[in-house]
């Protein structure tokens, strides 16, 4: 009964994004009155996760290429944060946070729509959940948030995908694939974050599902779809320069206390706490990749120590409004030593090419983020609505599935539009020469 009713609503969101139509929102006649001290953290948090993204990310994957596609690598992400920028603008902030229905927003932000009448002043979200900032914060600080999501899977076809194909994917993507997610979740009355089947809410302080799963196999999907890089498995492909990896890891440790704190939507306790609880997860991750690789491969490698941070920093990314920090330990530890596995021993054990470990760490660390998180949860950070506990842990796995499921099934759509429009990939002697010259004309000397 239950998995009928999950894919019955998985199944029914495509109609309802169809049917949503315009509706007009107002400025609400009653808001809280704005905090400027909320106001300034968001604005800094904001500031923040978007240099995950450029430069954060652009550096960590463009260290783990080859020097040939560098410079296609950094594009990739400085491009998807112009077009998510756009696509977010004019439909995707909408589709995502306004009250529609439980399966998608309305248009009432078409274009940001309406924002201007109440542009000084702190806002009501959905009609119901009252924000201490204005919504031209909030939807920059979401902005965000949409922007690292399908930069993220990027690293899964690195190497091999055409630029056009780029563009189109992730317009489609950003619109079809990650603002449904968002709604579900994180709006006032999305169907999971608002619980099914007489179970708590998901449990997603900052995008476990959202982000990280949904990048994560959506990445898995154009790896499979798209096959393996020319000369995989024979070919030396080791990274061109770590240092560039380190310092891109680096940026996304510091910029992910915007990214999780931040999402407190305010300067206040709970804040502090999820900072406090990602530097702890962070550092044990980083440690428990360290030590398992040492242990399995006699050498503790410094790429390795930075992805086990950024797979803390994942794992750790849906619990940290609602965890203590004795758990956030046991979330890296788990998800450093997982992720791993997941990178190494799993990817070739079923043959994948996931060029920069998307799914081996985005994916599988964000699995392993919201399901502890189900265990962990500390009900009064979270005004005692998630408690951890059985129910709770069956709504994270609800969540986690039909996320896996519905951004699976949907980015195989995409791609094959794509494909019919475009094509996917390069051919082998384009990518042979690599992406820098074929795509840019031109190269690092």
């Amino acid at each position: 009964m239950k998995l009928s009713r999950l894919a019955w609503g998985t199944a029914g969101l495509v109609p309802a994004l169809l049917a949503a139509g315009p509706a007009l929102a107002d400025a609400p006649s009653k808001v809280p009155p704005m905090n400027a001290g909320d106001t300034a953290w968001m604005l800094t948090s904001t500031a923040l996760v978007l240099m995950m993204t450029i430069p954060g990310l652009a550096l960590f994957y463009a260290g783990m290429v080859r020097k040939k596609n560098v410079l296609a690598t950094m594009m990739q992400s400085f491009v998807i944060c112009c077009i998510v920028t756009i696509t977010w603008t004019v439909a995707g902030y909408s589709l995502a946070f306004t009250k529609g229905n439980p399966y998608i927003g309305d248009f009432s932000r078409f274009m940001l729509w309406g924002m201007e009448k109440h542009w000084d002043q702190a806002f009501l979200l959905g009609g119901s959940v009252p924000q201490t900032i204005p919504e031209s914060v909030f939807m920059m600080f979401q902005m965000t948030f949409a922007i690292i999501t399908p930069a993220l899977i990027a690293g899964a076809f690195a190497d091999r995908m055409k630029f056009s194909a780029l563009c189109i994917f992730m317009t489609l993507w950003s619109l079809l694939v990650y603002s449904p997610i968002a709604h579900w979740v994180w709006s006032s009355d999305g169907w999971l974050g608002a619980g099914v089947f007489g179970l708590p809410g998901a449990a997603d302080f900052a995008g476990g599902t959202v982000v990280h799963i949904n990048a994560g196999i959506a990445g898995l999907v154009c790896c499979l779809v798209m096959g393996k890089r020319v000369g995989y498995g024979q070919d030396n492909m080791a990274p061109y320069n770590v240092s560039y990896a380190v310092i891109g890891a680096s940026l996304l440790w510091v910029g992910w206390f915007g990214f999780n704190a931040g999402s407190a939507g305010a300067a206040n306790g709970r804040a502090g706490m999820a900072m406090t609880v990602t530097q702890i997860a962070t550092a044990a991750a980083a440690l428990g990749w360290m030590f398992a690789e040492w242990a399995s491969k006699g050498k503790p490698s410094v790429l390795g120590a930075a992805s086990g941070a950024v797979a803390g920093l994942v794992a750790i990314t849906p619990a940290s409004g609602f965890v203590l920090p004795g758990a956030s330990i046991i979330i890296g530890v788990a998800a450093g030593v997982i992720c791993f596995w997941s990178a190494t021993s799993l990817k070739h054990v079923l043959g994948y090419d996931d060029s920069l470990d998307t799914f081996g760490v985005h994916g599988v660390g964000g699995i392993v983020g919201a399901l502890l998180t189900g265990v962990f949860a500390y009900g009064p950070l979270s005004g005692g609505a998630n408690k951890g506990g059985l129910p709770q842990f069956e709504a994270q796995v609800i969540a986690v599935m039909t996320t896996l499921i519905y951004s699976g099934v949907m980015s195989w759509v995409l791609l094959m539009i794509t494909k019919a429009l475009v094509g996917l990939r390069v051919d082998a002697e384009e990518e042979r020469e690599g992406l820098d010259l074929v795509l840019h004309g031109e190269q690092i000397f």
